[in-house]
This record gives structure tokens, C-alpha cells and sequence, in this order.
């Protein structure tokens, strides 16, 4: 299940058993928006790793750069740790490829009918 792995991995991340972090946005001590990166986020290419995953803005926060920030200082920072290439998987077109994504290849997702699109930052 998604939401137990990447529970594992924030506290993975937060014990400093890993350099693969989740990253926030906060609006009056609210979540408004966020990330992380997991090592594989439910597809069938183990080898595409690690992954951008659980990319999300409230509603009435999107349309403001959030997601688009963080995105940027995820690469940054991963960069920064020697992590590079980034990888994602998502069914959005045009989105990632605002802020240096490009589409990769298709991959198969854990337990969906259909492939899913995979997008990879240099």
C-alpha cells in the first residue's frame, strides 16, 4: 500500500537512514502542499530509481507555483547529494514538463490495468 510505504520511507529519511526526503508546504501550520521520493513509487521498472512520488496541492492552492517549487528543490537538492536522474511516473501532460521533466518511456504499475507514463530530470 502507497501510504505505508512512504511512511516507511519519511522515517527512514527523518532516523538519517536515507537521503531520499519528503518535502512540504505549509499555509497557517496546514499542509498545503508536498512530495517525496521513495526508491520506486508501484511500477515494474526497478532499475528507474529513485522516484518522485505523491505529488499534491490543495485545490485552492493550486495554480500558485507550489508544486512547481517544490519540484525544483527536490531536483536541487537531490543534485546537491549526488542523486540525479529523478524519476516520476504520472498521467498529466504538459505539467512536469514546465519545470525540465521529460517523458521516458511507459511502465506498468503495481496492480493497474493500464501503463503509466514515466518522466525522468537530468
Amino acid at each position: 500500500m502507497p501510504a505505508e510505504a512512504y511512511l516507511e520511507c519519511m522515517k527512514a529519511y527523518l532516523s538519517g537512514k536515507t537521503e531520499y526526503g519528503w518535502y512540504i508546504c505549509l499555509y497557517d501550520e496546514s499542509i498545503v502542499a508536498g512530495l517525496g521520493v521513495i526508491e520506486n513509487d508501484f511500477h515494474d521498472r526497478k532499475d528507474l530509481t529513485p522516484n518522485v512520488c505523491a505529488v499534491y496541492a490543495e485545490e485552492e492552492h493550486r495554480k500558485k507555483g507550489l508544486a512547481g517549487n517544490l519540484l525544483n528543490k527536490v531536483v536541487d537538492d537531490m543534485r546537491n547529494k549526488g542523486v540525479t536522474p529523478l524519476y516520476l511516473v504520472t498521467d498529466h501532460f504538459g505539467f512536469y514538463e514546465r519545470y525540465g521533466w521529460e517523458f521516458l518511456c511507459m511502465v506498468q504499475g503495481d496492480d493497474e490495468p493500464k501503463m503509466t507514463r514515466m518522466y525522468i530530470h537530468r
